[in-house]
């Protein structure tokens, strides 16, 4: 096997090892609000400087492969592709901080109801970040688009997320403090859906040489 594509094999498998790292980032932060388990939403935050450092390491292995070896086509996609990817992985990273942050927080005041929204939230998220560097592995395949189609589902959950607790707050303005800090946390796992689809589109990109951001998507 030539030098340079075990280069390539050494970068993906560092993808894919920041992606285990986010998707475990965020399996632990919602588990740590959901379970009320501080000492856990502290891992979580804990663990971030791993995330950024593996990112920083990506992209300087993306530059090295860039000025050293001069690739072309499909190689050439591949490595501006995982520049993008690990840098809306980290931010990802970020997003499950923030969860955890929050979780610290709430840990802290009495349960203003049972969580229902935000784990299923959670449950599509995850299965998108997973999905994306399942596509990423695999190349040509369905599964990118089918990420990007998962994204409402985040959306419209969002959205009724909000609307309950909405409801409540009209209800009782005493918890307008919790049920804002539980907006956020749907927000920060919106986003994180926004990220993997950002990821799928990066995908379509390296698998077909053809952009579909801010256009209709076609198979």
């Amino acid at each position: 096997m030539a030098i340079f594509d075990v280069e390539l094999r050494e970068l993906r498998e560092r993808v894919l090892k920041l992606g285990i790292m986010v998707e475990n980032a965020i399996r632990d932060s919602v588990k740590a609000l959901v379970e009320r388990d501080s000492t856990l939403a502290r891992e979580v935050i804990r663990r971030d400087h791993l995330v950024n450092a593996q990112d920083v390491a990506i992209d300087l292995e993306c530059i090295r492969l860039l000025a050293l070896r001069q690739p072309m086509g499909s190689d050439l996609r591949f490595i501006t592709t995982t520049m993008k990817i690990t840098t809306d992985l980290e931010r990802m990273g970020d997003l499950a901080v923030n969860i955890a942050e929050r979780a610290l927080e709430l840990n802290e005041e009495p349960q203003l109801k049972p969580f229902v929204n935000i784990p299923k939230m959670a449950e599509i998220t995850q299965a998108m970040v997973k999905d994306t560097l399942d596509a990423f592995v695999a190349g040509c395949s369905r599964l990118p688009y089918e990420v990007i189609k998962k994204d409402d589902e985040v959306d419209d959950l969002t959205v009724k997320n909000f609307e309950e607790l909405l409801g409540l707050m009209l209800q009782d303005p005493k918890i307008i403090p919790l049920a804002i800090k539980r907006t956020y946390i749907a927000k920060y796992l919106e986003r994180i859906a926004d990220h993997a689809t950002n990821i799928a589109e990066m995908v379509i990109y390296m698998c077909k040489g053809k952009m579909i951001r801010h256009t209709t998507i076609e198979e």
